[in-house]
Formats: structure tokens, sequence, C-alpha cells
């Protein structure tokens, strides 16, 4: 039977957990380092850090001269050490480094574009393996890589970072989530449903995953536009998420997030080809993640969450239960499983009999 015919739509039941923050702050960063241990950020500086599952966020010190900044993004690699990134115009993006449970901050990197330039994404597939993502500038994307933890960055010079032809859009910064890495390296996507497929051939994979420094400028990157949005400047790929078997994207139009209609797609084949999904999420979605445990993915939005166990082609509702606030499948940015953050200090974590496991 095909997997088209064996599939049902239906409703999932069960959801997040609310959790108390302590703040108003909108969260767009969350990185949870191993369901005890998890890290959120936000607008005004806002750092979180919770060493109980949940029960209780911890505020962390603010860095010195980042009141008024917009931490969308956080990578925690455990209790002590940390990186937020703020996503602004010039040298309002930055990255700052914590190695004391966030009691001191050091500004380690700044938008080195400035006054253009605007940060999008910091990702890290391991502590000595990092990237982040820029905003084109004079026709190119910003792309740099780390091998220490964020203390030093190195950027790339390949050609192919430009944009396609008589284009100016960029990458969207909305749940730190527009760029990630498939086997065979960076992939990101923007406005307009454009996806940047990275690969480096003059270098193994090997020497790809471990030495990624070593392929930076020898990057071959190919452009393919997916039907994710409505054609306009507030559409198009909003989230990324590789595993070895697909890579899939979501996104749509954050000004209209109740069209169900272009809001994810996926690749079964390391990013050859694209499909959009049979079934759609039922709304814009702003971020995803992956649960290994059940073999799903879960993507979330303004207006509700959805789940789907066949690598993105189909995408089911999931609703809240009888046990859950009423609201707990809507309102969210950013997922890092189990946890979900929002806006007005929204944070959730998703109940463990959310997603059944996998057989």
């Amino acid at each position: 039977m095909s997997l088209t015919a064996a599939f049902v739509p239906a409703v999932a039941h069960a959801q997040f957990t609310l959790q108390h923050s302590g703040t108003t702050a909108s969260l767009r960063g969350v990185s949870n380092v191993n369901g005890k241990v998890a890290w959120a950020s936000g607008t005004g500086g806002t750092v979180l850090r919770t060493r109980d599952g949940g029960r209780t966020w911890e505020p962390c010190a603010t860095p010195a001269g980042a009141e008024q900044l917009d931490f969308r993004a956080v990578q925690a690699f455990d209790t002590e050490h940390a990186l937020v990134m703020s996503s602004g115009k010039g040298d309002l993006s930055r990255i700052y480094r914590t190695v004391d449970g966030c009691k001191t901050w050091k500004l380690i990197y700044t938008n080195p574009d400035a006054p253009d330039g605007f940060f999008d994404a910091l990702m890290f597939q391991k502590p000595d393996d990092g990237w982040v993502l820029g905003d084109p500038v004079r026709g190119s994307f910003f792309l740099a890589n780390t091998q220490n933890e964020g203390v030093t960055w190195q950027r790339s010079t390949t050609p192919d970072l430009k944009v396609p032809a008589g284009k100016s859009f960029g990458a969207f910064a909305a749940s730190n989530q527009s760029l990630t890495l498939s086997l065979r390296g960076p992939i990101f996507g923007g406005g307009l449903g454009w996806i940047y497929d990275g690969t480096w051939p003059s270098c193994s994979l090997s020497v790809g995953y471990n030495e990624p420094e070593q392929c930076l400028d020898h990057m071959q990157i190919r452009h393919k536009q997916l039907e994710l949005g409505s054609g306009n400047d507030s559409s198009g790929v909003f989230a990324l998420f590789a595993t070895n078997d697909a890579i899939v994207a979501v996104g749509g139009d954050y000004s209209a997030p109740e069209i169900a209609a272009h809001t994810a797609a996926y690749s079964w084949n390391n990013g050859s080809t694209w499909q959009a999904a049979e079934a759609m999420p039922h709304g814009y979605r702003s971020s995803i993640a992956w649960d290994a445990d059940s073999a799903t993915f879960v993507t979330v939005g303004p207006n509700g969450t959805d789940v789907s166990t066949d690598n993105g082609n189909h995408w089911k509702p999931l609703k809240p239960s009888k046990d859950d606030a009423a609201d707990a499948d809507h309102d969210w940015n950013a997922l890092s499983l189990p946890y979900v953050v929002g806006p007005k200090g929204r944070i959730g974590r998703l109940r463990d009999d959310a997603l059944p496991k996998a057989p």
C-alpha cells in the first residue's frame, strides 16, 4: 500500500504543558541541552535558563550594552556554556558567550558588515562546528563558521553566496531556523521560497563534517524556489530541519497566518529535488523540530501545532487534550524539543505522552 493511501488525516491529542517564565519578553530563541537543562532568549536582552526541566526558569544577567537587543538565538552546550545571538541592523547583530552559567557575558563577534547586514540564524551541530547566517550585503549572503565554540569566526568568500540575479530578499530570523546542515553541507532558506543548498564537491564528506573550515571558500550553492508562501515579502521559507532521511522546510506568510496553502515542502534525496507536502500544516509555521523516539516532525506557529510521521509529506494538527490548557497548541515562535517558546514570555514543554514511541 502506498504511503499516501495508508495515511488518514486526523487530529492527534496531548500537547505542551505551560510553564512560568517570569518574563513578558517575546521569546524566539530556545536550546534544549538534555531535557533537564535548557536556555531561552528574547527581546530586551532577555536570557533564561532552567536546570530542573522547566519547573523554574532563572533570569540570566543581561550582557553589558545589550539591554535593547533582540536575542533571536541561543545555543547552549551545558549548564555553564552558551552563546546568544542578537538580530538587528548593522552592529545590533552580535554574538555573546558565557562560560559561568550566564553570570557574565563576553561580546565575541559583531556583524562585520555594519552599518549594513542583519544576522538571521546561529546553528551548531557540535561545540567545535558552528555557523552564523546573515542577510545579503552587496548582493551576497553572509555565512561564517567557528571551530572553537564561537571564540573566532571564519567568513566564507565563496561567490555562490550571491542571491539570484535581480533579487534583493534575505532570510528570516523568526525562530533561528532559516539555516540547517544537511549531509552535504549548509542549507538555508529565505523570502519568496528560495532555498540555498550548499555542497563542497572538492571536499570529502568526512572533511566537510570534521573540518568544514577547509571547505568554506569552495562551496557550490544551488538556488531553488519552492512553493512556500504567497509570493510576497512576508512569505517564504522560515525554518528547516535535516535528518538522515529527509530535509523538511516550513513557512508560509506571516502576515496571513491562517492560510494553510504553501506552508511545507520536503526533500527525500538530500536536497536534489523538493516536493510540496500533500497535506499541509494548517497555517503559517515558524519553527520545526524532529523527535527521534517517535520518528515525528513537529512544527509550530501562531495558530497551531502540526505533526508529520512520514518525513514531511502529510501533516495533522496536534490539539490540546483535556489535561492541557485550551491554548496549548498555538501562539508559539520556536522549538527545541521538548521546549517551545513564544510571545509575552510564553514557554511550554511537550508532554511525555504527546508523541507515541516509534515501533
